[in-house]
Parts: structure tokens; sequence; C-alpha cells
């Protein structure tokens, strides 16, 4: 019970912490950085992910990456607050903040597409991942093509 109280103050005082921007960025949480370092993740579990179909290895493992790369793509459209679009070595398009419903869309798309991978790899279904991996990349691939610079 005690750790559930510590666990429910922290998380309370983590929100709050991210509640603004400028309470964020003041506190040294740097959305742009936050991001990037989220991406660099995402990367490397999908090269976990292809290694693993590669080698035909166990599908089963990737259920847990496959649902990171879920829930990253659910809160990624919020890690683009405004003025957040230069700075930080950002190779974000203008086109994230002008077009918001797109950009989320894309990242909801590569979501799905997470989900489905982890659900395949669950029931150790080597066709539905190998279809959902591709999904992933291509999710990946169209939403770089929109909304990152090169």
């Amino acid at each position: 019970m005690k750790k559930t109280i510590v666990f429910l103050g922290l998380t309370v005082a983590a929100t709050a912490g991210f509640a603004g921007t400028g309470m964020a960025q003041s506190q040294g949480i740097d959305p742009i950085e936050l991001r990037q370092t989220g991406m660099d993740l995402l990367a490397g579990d999908f090269a976990g992910i292809r290694a693993v179909v590669a080698a035909k290895g166990d599908l089963k493992s990737l259920e847990g990456p496959a649902k990171a790369i879920q829930r990253y793509a659910a809160i990624y459209p919020t890690l683009f607050p405004k003025g957040t679009e230069s700075g930080g070595n950002t190779k974000a398009k203008p086109e994230i903040w002008s077009d918001t419903a797109g950009f989320t869309k894309a990242s909801a798309a590569m979501g799905a597409a997470a989900g489905e991978l982890a659900t395949a790899a669950r029931a150790n279904d080597e066709a539905g991942v190998a279809t959902a991996v591709k999904a992933v990349g291509d999710a990946c691939g169209a939403c770089h093509r929109a909304y990152r610079n090169r």
C-alpha cells in the first residue's frame, strides 16, 4: 500500500511537471531532445524486431518492443508544442505544425501497425509478423517523407 501511494505521488508530480511546455522547459525537459531520444529508442526497437524476424528467432519476444512502439506513437504528436519548430538540431518540417491532423493520423497509423505486430507476435504468427513489420516500416517511411527533413 505504501509503495502504491508513493508511486501515485510520483506520477502526479511528473504529470504536473509536463503540464505546460514553459514549466517543462524551465525544469530542464526539452521536447526536442525528448522526441529525438524517443525516436532513437524506437529505431533500436524496430531494428531489433527486424533482426529477430530475419534470424527466424522467437517471435513472441517481439510483443514488448512492438507495444513500446505503439505507446510511443500515441504520445509522439504531443512532443511538438509551438516554439519547438527550430533548435536542437531538429529535422521536423513545418508541416507538423501546419498539418497537425495529418501528422497525428500518420503517428496513429504507425501505432496501429505496431499494435498488429504485437498481436501477431503474441500469437507466434510468422506471416502476420512479417506483414505487420512491413506495415510499421511503411508507416515510418510515410511519416518521414511528409514530416521530416533529411
